[in-house]
């Protein structure tokens, strides 16, 4: 089982080993740099090694045994990577300095490659040395923890929170060795937590006063020692709740007046009613417990930022809102309660312990690293030049004139105005190009001459006009941008021609929906075959024949006075099969109703007859009254006749 420490009890063995620990921090490197040249001197003696500082030997074999060497490989390696050599006396330092260093001397007969020794320190000599990488230079997250290192395997971490706010990390490992000393009247904290309507509060103390001494016992004495005080103790402790918060719905009442409106319920009264009665108690406790919270080192509270405000901001409160003092749980807690505090006190206290090796934390940093997001590579791109928005060419007097009268020119055809239309033309015609004159862009018109703009517009009266007067070519093909336009036109009878697909040759006459319009050009088609290319560019199926148009309406209007005929004869047997349905049914209903021949002196049963009740069996209320009404009227009849004789 790990052992357990107290952050106010620390071993004094154990803090004088510590040294802080950052993510990827190396050890310092042994102090050889008094034993290390920088340059090596340059000896003049044949049996000398350049290498190792100008080392001489006295013979051959000796020269010989010192290249084999593990110092000699090792000097040579250092050069190699741009290091400094060292003397023998610093590498035997640095091969004692290994945990599982070899002898260090190479055998004479040994023909293999480095041995285990120079291959840890060149290694070792490569990490340290290396430049920081891309994840080391990563901004690593700051955690709640902070962790000093013991060698050669022992961590320790420690919460942030209990050191003052202002601390720096560099001084972090003095302020732990500081909080050890023991101060008089001990240490105090203050621990607070509200959620849900449920409070919590404990004043506790961390660590025993300074007069505090275990007492010492006597070797004579057969009383057994007593057990040694724990560090951390109870002093004061509270719980309670109220009703704040419905059930499954979360949030306080007064969170949800705020942003809904107030409630007008029986338990949102009784929630408003919770909210205030847990103000005032907890208020009331504070005040209550003011000399212990003045003699707190910390006080750590728990509460959202709607309850924050009951323990400050508020007249005469206990607890500042600046308090240096003042920190919050750096860990998940839960339900406010006296073992929760408890669970949180032993949390904050108790120093976190790992045993891992130097080999085994560089991993586990390396691998932490390459788990964290790369950062944003900044693209160093030149911010390209905004281009300035064409600024609206002004127009002359005359452009402004021209526009202004082809905008006249478009309305008027557009919405019938023969009449202004024509006055107008004979004004402005010739300035504006003629009848076939394509229509300017800057119009936003899709069409391409004043004939298609009304044919589609369906003016009938302005289609004959430009036809048969101004002679407009009907075979000019309108835009192929028009297309999709003209395409999502519906047509307003079943007889139009259909659309053709987008790029297809279409003339004025494909534009015309309805059969009037169409019918001028079939007719001017008729009067003036020479004018233009009617059946071939100009797409007319075929002209204008007055007495085959007549016969063909004469024969839709037979065929639909037909129609009528036969609908009328349809509502004529209809009309007959009712009635005599109708006289059926009254002459079943009579029978029915009629009652059966008697004589009037036979003998009869009593009860009356059965047949007066099956004769009114299966009809409506009506029916039943009008029977029964006959009925009675025939049987006054008949004691008529036989009072009279008749």
């Amino acid at each position: 089982m790990a052992q357990r420490y107290h952050v106010f009890s620390l071993p004094l063995e154990l803090l004088e080993t510590l040294v802080p620990r950052n993510l990827i921090s190396q050890p310092p490197p042994p102090a050889v740099s008094t034993i290390i040249q920088t340059a090596p001197p340059v000896s003049d003696n044949a049996r000398a090694c350049n290498i190792c500082l100008g080392a001489t030997f006295a013979d051959v074999t000796e020269q010989r045994s010192h290249f084999r060497s593990d110092w000699h490989r090792y000097n040579v390696k250092i050069r190699l990577r741009g290091g400094s050599p060292v003397t023998e006396l610093a590498f035997a330092q640095l091969v004692d300095g290994l945990e599982d260093s070899l002898s260090g001397s190479a055998s004479s007969d040994e023909s293999s490659d480095d041995s285990d020794a120079v291959k840890v320190l060149v290694n070792k000599i490569k990490r340290t040395s290396r430049s920081p990488s891309l994840s080391e230079e990563r901004q690593t997250p700051l955690t709640a923890l902070t962790w000093f290192h013991s060698p050669p395997s022992t961590q320790i971490g420690v919460y942030r929170m209990l050191f003052p706010i202002d601390t720096p990390a560099p001084s972090y490992l003095a302020e732990l060795k500081s909080i050890q000393e023991r101060v008089e009247g001990g240490r105090k904290w203050a621990l607070f937590m509200v959620a849900g309507g449920h409070f919590a509060g404990a004043i506790v103390e961390v660590s025993r006063p300074a007069e505090d001494q275990d007492s010492t016992f006597s070797a004579k004495t057969k009383k057994k020692p007593p057990k040694p005080k724990p560090e951390t103790s109870i002093l004061k402790h509270k719980t309670f709740h109220r009703y704040t918060t419905r059930r499954k719905q979360g949030g306080s009442q007064s969170v949800n007046d705020n942003s809904k409106g107030a409630a007008i319920s029986a338990g949102a009264m009784l929630r408003r009613y919770g909210e205030q009665a847990l103000r005032d108690d907890i208020r009331n406790l504070l005040l209550d417990w003011a000399d212990d919270i003045q003699d707190c080192e910390r006080i750590w509270l728990r509460a959202s930022v709607s309850n924050r405000r009951i323990f400050l901001d508020y007249e005469n409160c206990v607890i500042n809102k600046g308090d240096d003092r003042l920190r919050t749980f750096p860990f998940p807690t839960r339900r406010p309660t006296q073992s929760e505090l408890v669970r949180c006190l032993l949390e904050l206290t108790q120093v976190k312990t790992s045993h891992l090796t130097e080999e085994a934390l560089r991993a586990q940093d390396e691998a932490f690293l390459a788990s964290l997001p790369k950062p944003k590579v900044v693209p160093s791109v030149l911010p390209t030049a905004v281009p300035e928005k064409a600024k609206p060419q002004r127009l002359t007097k005359e452009e402004e004139a021209y526009r202004e009268k082809w905008s006249r020119l478009l309305d008027m055809i557009s919405k019938g105005r023969s009449e202004p239309l024509k006055s107008f033309w004979e004004r402005e015609g010739a300035s504006l190009g003629g009848v076939d004159a394509l229509i300017p862009e800057w119009t936003g018109d899709r069409h391409a001459s004043l004939l298609q703009i009304a044919v589609q517009s369906g003016q009938e009266d302005v289609t004959r006009w430009l036809l048969y007067e101004l002679h407009a070519d009907p075979t000019i093909l309108v835009p192929s941008l028009g297309v999709l336009q003209e395409a999502a036109n519906e047509s307003d009878t079943s007889n139009a021609p259909p659309l053709q697909g987008v790029g297809s040759r279409r003339t004025a006459y494909d534009l015309a929906r309805a059969r009037a319009v169409r019918d001028i050009f079939r007719q001017c088609a008729g009067d003036h075959p020479d004018w233009w290319d009617w059946f071939g560019a100009a797409h007319v199926p075929s002209t204008f024949n007055k007495e085959r148009e007549e016969a063909r309406d004469e024969k839709k209007k037979q065929r639909k006075k037909g129609l009528k005929e036969k609908m009328r004869e349809r509502e004529a047997r209809e009309r007959e099969r009712e009635s005599k349905q109708s006289d059926i049914d009254d002459e079943q209903v009579e029978a029915k109703s009629e009652p059966r021949s008697q004589d009037p002196t036979a003998p009869r049963k009593l009860g009356g007859s059965s047949g007066a009740v099956d004769g009114v069996v299966g009809l409506t209320a009506e029916l039943r009254a009008k029977v029964e009404r006959e009925r009675r009227a025939r049987a006054a009849e008949a004691r008529l006749k036989i009072l009279t004789g008749a």
